[in-house]
């Protein structure tokens, strides 16, 4: 599948967030780990307010999922891998099983 029609998910954080810092580490490791996947942006709310306002973000962190240019999940607020991980499942299609 090409990179561009993958699932987007996008990172809403802030420097100045603490839950935004804390949240990078599990971000980066779903990014890692869904490379195949699912495509992951960071946004700072601070220099991009024309994503916040489309995306109507109003709480730092967020986390939307975006499919052929739908949102179609988000999270608002601080969430825990196991809870990003059960949204994403909703959505991904499953990667084939090895032969």
């Amino acid at each position: 599948m090409p990179d561009a029609a993958l699932p987007l998910l996008v990172f809403f954080s802030s420097t100045s967030s603490g839950p935004s810092r804390r949240m990078e580490s599990i971000v980066a490791h779903i990014e890692r780990s869904e490379r195949h996947r699912l495509r992951v942006m960071q946004v700072d709310v601070d220099k991009r307010a024309d994503l916040v306002e489309k995306l109507e973000v109003l709480h730092v962190p967020t986390l939307v999922l975006v499919i052929a240019r739908k949102v179609v999940a988000r999270i608002d607020g601080r969430a825990s891998a196991p809870k990003i991980e059960a949204m994403l499942a909703e959505h991904l299609v499953p990667e084939p099983l090895p032969a």
